[in-house]
């Protein structure tokens, strides 16, 4: 098993969702969530005032899923949050050894 954390745009969050019930991947986690990476941000006025803004608003997106499908699950988020411009986001992908279920106490082993 494998856990898959996206950050994308806040307006991609519908589309991937989207994408992984194509798949079907049912489940995920959406956390709103503030940072930047090589854009830096950008600078914004308000009433008449410059500032900058260095933390970006964009949305985490977790899923757990297992190793057959972590190829499907990169390339609906790639098709799903792509626009082709600087902030599109990141992907990370980290092992999952143990899962359990608080309800029923089943356990998921990788």
């Amino acid at each position: 098993m494998k856990l898959i954390k996206a950050i994308i745009r806040p307006n991609k969050v519908d589309d991937l969702k989207e994408a992984f019930a194509k798949i079907q991947i049912a489940g995920m986690t959406v956390t709103e969530v503030r940072g930047h990476g090589r854009q830096k941000g950008h600078t914004a006025v308000y009433r008449g005032r410059e500032y900058e803004v260095t933390l970006l608003p964009k949305m985490q997106v977790e899923t757990v899923v297992p190793d057959e499908l972590v190829e499907p699950a990169l390339q609906a988020i790639r098709d799903a949050a792509r626009t082709g411009e600087i902030g599109d986001g990141r992907v990370f992908i980290c092992p999952v050894e143990q899962s359990y279920n608080i309800r029923t106490g089943e356990r998921d082993i990788a």
